[in-house]
């Protein structure tokens, strides 16, 4: 039994299901019980959603970490969903793989949390998100029954397409116990290309030139603000491209990089060889899970991230921002919090700027706790909200699954 990961939710007790079997006991009994289950992972992702109010018990996913089945050959694995991305990373490495999803705080991180929240980091333009990874799953849904979907299964149930269903649910319709992957082999090399920028407007010509050039980056993050300031040094926004690949493919790219983009920077570029690599690109992982006053995620249209950004800019100047810029994903972090509140900032401004540009805006973080409500933290759902609770009906009758953490 462990307390520590769900002290910051209203659980009365906790338990640590040591297997499936296991797992689906406890919450069967809870079931019987009208028992609310809190599934908790490693905690790195407690603050995202809205408080939970109902007393409760935490389900501790850490007991389930066994590695099922590794046929390296076929680019596949089978692992328990409370395994840590590290522990997992460490396992495939040995075989010469990869998952090339990026997560902070991956000795913390586990799979099926990382699943639940739909985490997917920088190179996500190169590979995908993690809902691409998925090809099989065994979850439990809230009445203690288990359920099956995609590849290396029993059972499948016709109609539901589980792994993606579950991808993003915050365990609102399932507590995913197994999951399987597929698999990329690891890169022979990397190298990192920093391209200092003079202003917002050119993201828009570094997006045309990766859109005509035959460098293909894993990823391409633009950033800037105090959080930053270490990192850049010398330029107070920049871009960052992670270049992948065999050891001539990086050779290519980074000297294409360093002759195509030198009229685009407006100071010198630099090139962060595989040696370093590792040391610099932890800092583009963790910052998602950096503290601050108010943590925002918006998505939209790639082509609208500047846009986006400038209007970060004219709600607080000195909040530090992250793009995964080719994805049209930003991370916002706010030194305080609003001094308009957290609906003037978000649900006034921001929010509206993010569905104009073709996506959404969710709020990532907020200690105040301030005005946490469904519409400020998650926004206005319209028709779809109605199909998510009819869906949700099925899988979680009594809603004991996270209940009010999510949008039901």
């Amino acid at each position: 039994m462990a307390t520590s990961v769900s002290s910051s939710l209203p659980t009365t007790h906790s338990v640590t299901p040591a297997s499936q079997a296991e797992l689906v006991a406890e919450v069967r009994a809870a079931y019987d019980a009208s028992t609310p289950i809190y599934p908790l992972g490693g905690g790195a992702s407690l603050d995202y959603g809205l408080p939970a109010k109902q007393p409760g018990l935490g389900m501790e996913l850490t007991g389930l970490q066994r590695v099922v089945d590794f046929p390296a050959r076929d680019l596949t694995v089978t692992v328990e969903a409370g395994i840590t991305m590290q522990a997992l990373t460490d396992t495939l490495r040995v075989e010469g793989l990869r998952l090339p999803v990026d997560v902070p705080q991956a000795a913390q991180a586990t799979l099926g949390g990382v699943i639940a929240t739909a985490w997917s980091g920088p190179r996500r333009f190169g590979y995908g998100a993690i809902r691409d990874f998925v090809i099989g799953i065994i979850a439990v849904d809230g009445r203690g029954e288990v359920f099956h979907g995609g590849g290396r299964v029993v059972k499948n149930v016709a109609g539901y397409d589980f792994c993606k269903l579950l991808t993003g649910s915050l365990g609102t319709l399932g507590i995913i116990a197994q999951v399987t992957l597929k698999l990329r082999p690891l890169a022979e090399a990397t190298q990192i290309c920093v391209v200092p920028l003079a202003e917002l407007a050119s993201m828009d010509g570094l997006l045309d030139w990766l859109a005509t050039s035959d460098v293909t980056p894993s990823a391409v993050e633009v950033f800037s603000g105090p959080l930053w300031r270490e990192q850049l040094g010398h330029a107070p926004l920049a871009a960052a491209l992670l270049l992948e690949g065999t050891t001539s493919e990086v050779t290519w790219m980074a000297r294409t990089c360093a002759e195509e983009l030198r009229k685009l920077a407006s100071g010198s570029m630099r090139l962060i060889p595989s040696d370093d690599v590792s040391n610099d690109w932890q800092a583009f992982l963790e910052f998602p899970a950096a503290e601050a006053a108010l943590s925002l995620k918006a998505t939209m249209k790639p082509s609208c991230v500047a846009r986006f950004l400038h209007g970060v800019s004219e709600v607080e100047p000195a909040a530090s921002i992250q793009a995964h810029a080719a994805s049209g994903i930003v991370y916002v972090k706010f030194p305080q919090f609003p001094p308009g509140g957290l609906s003037r900032a978000v649900v006034g401004n921001l929010r509206p700027l993010a569905n104009e540009c073709g996506g959404h805006l969710v709020v990532l973080s907020n200690p105040s706790g301030q005005e946490m409500t469904p519409q400020s933290v998650w926004g206005s759902l319209g028709g779809q909200l109605a199909v998510m609770q009819q869906v949700k009906q099925q899988f979680d009758p009594r809603n004991l699954l996270n209940p009010g953490r999510f949008v039901y």
